[in-house]
């Protein structure tokens, strides 16, 4: 039975190549939100995303964190990584740049969005970004792109729970 995660990305910019990773059916992720459902969310302020996240949270093992352009520093995003982390979810991350959009075009490669972040306790407190693994398509055609990440995407799951357990 596949593993339940929950994905987060940056949605003006990535929703198409984020539903391409979602669609895999590889694993099972959280349900998309229409744009509706969402403006409803954001319409109850910070704190009503913030239930929306955590509600989407639980019962998951794994967050992935579908890196764009301009995933690093987004404040949800922010929120979902530390969310994840403290509720000891597995972790990952996957550069999904090179997969074409719904016009057709790729985006530049983003930052590490784990950079912000330290994990662990007293004297073994390192950056996220060495304790997540983040998984970079060796490939610039967005096919290659999807097929790399279709075939691994699951092992990578299981990498980020065993980290965490």
């Amino acid at each position: 039975m596949p593993r339940k995660v929950f994905f987060s990305f940056h949605y003006a910019p990535d929703s198409w190549r984020a539903s391409k990773v979602r669609q895999m059916g590889v694993i099972e992720g959280d349900q998309p939100l229409s744009d509706n459902d969402w403006e409803t969310v954001t319409s109850g302020g910070d704190a009503a995303i913030k239930r929306w996240i955590d509600s989407q949270l639980t019962g998951k093992s794994c967050a992935i964190v579908l890196i764009g352009s301009s995933t690093a520093d987004r404040k949800w995003i922010n929120y979902e990584i530390e969310s994840a982390w403290n509720a000891g979810k597995g972790l990952l991350g996957i550069h999904i740049h090179n997969l074409k959009d719904r016009v057709e075009t790729q985006s530049a490669k983003g930052s590490n969005p784990f950079a912000k972040f330290t994990g662990g306790s007293g004297s073994s407190t390192r950056s996220l970004s060495s304790l997540v693994n983040v998984y970079d398509p060796p490939f610039a055609e967005s096919t290659m792109v999807y097929g790399h990440i279709k075939a691994n995407i699951e092992s990578w799951v299981e990498a980020a729970i065993r980290v965490r357990t």
